[in-house]
C-alpha cells in the first residue's frame, strides 16, 4: 500500500466508504463509521491496529486472515460490511447524537433491503446510540432490525483495550454457531 501523508488522511475527512454488500448475507456487520485511513484506502477497517480482520479469521469466518484490500471476498463467505454513520472521521467521538440516530434508521432501511440473517454492529456504544437502547450489552438482541436477528459485538478498535482479540473472537465465534444453526 501506498504510504498517505497527513494531507491525503485529511482529504479523505467526510468522504463516503462504499459497502460491501449483497442480498441475502449470513452476516451484515456494521461498524461505526470510515476511519480516515480506511477513507482514502477505500477498504473497510483499514488501520493497522484494527482487529477486526484477524479476529474475524480466529473467529472462524474467513479460513485466512484477509487483508482490508480483499474485502470483497468477503462476498463470498456470505458476509459484509457497512457502517452506522458513512462519512469518514478520525474519531468515532467527531460523531454527533444525531448522525446515529440518522444513520439508525437509514441501516433500518438498508437492511430491510438487504435482508441478512443477522446485523452484526461492531461496538455497544454505536447501538446503543442509533437504537435508542441505553442498556443493551454485547451479544445477541431481542429486537430485529429490518426482520434480521441482531448481535451486538465488540468494537474491534486498537483503541477498545477490554477486549483482547482473543476474547473478541470467542464472541465473534458464538455469532458464527449461532448463524451457522439457523
Amino acid at each position: 500500500m501506498t504510504r498517505l501523508t497527513q494531507a491525503d488522511l485529511e482529504a479523505a475527512r467526510d468522504r463516503l466508504l462504499p459497502d460491501v454488500v449483497a442480498s441475502g448475507l449470513d452476516v451484515l456487520f456494521c461498524g461505526i463509521n470510515p476511519g480516515l485511513l480506511s477513507a482514502a484506502t477505500g477498504h473497510h477497517f483499514a488501520r493497522p491496529g484494527n482487529r477486526f480482520w484477524p479476529v474475524l479469521h480466529l473467529s472462524g469466518f474467513t479460513p485466512r486472515q484477509l487483508k482490508p484490500s480483499e474485502q470483497q471476498e468477503l462476498l463470498s463467505y456470505g458476509l459484509g460490511i457497512t457502517n452506522v454513520v458513512a462519512r469518514a472521521t478520525a474519531r468515532a467521538d467527531e460523531l454527533s447524537a444525531e448522525e446515529y440516530r440518522e444513520g439508525g434508521r437509514a441501516l433500518e432501511e438498508k437492511v430491510g433491503e438487504l435482508r441478512p440473517r443477522w446485523l452484526a454492529v461492531v461496538g455497544v456504544t454505536a447501538y446503543r446510540s442509533a437504537f435508542g437502547e441505553p442498556k443493551a450489552k454485547i451479544g445477541p438482541q431481542e429486537r430485529t432490525i429490518g426482520g434480521s436477528r441482531v448481535w451486538v459485538l465488540p468494537n474491534p478498535s486498537g483503541l477498545n483495550a477490554h477486549w483482547s482479540a482473543a476474547t473478541m473472537a470467542e464472541e465473534y465465534a458464538r455469532l458464527r454457531t449461532a448463524a451457522a444453526e439457523e
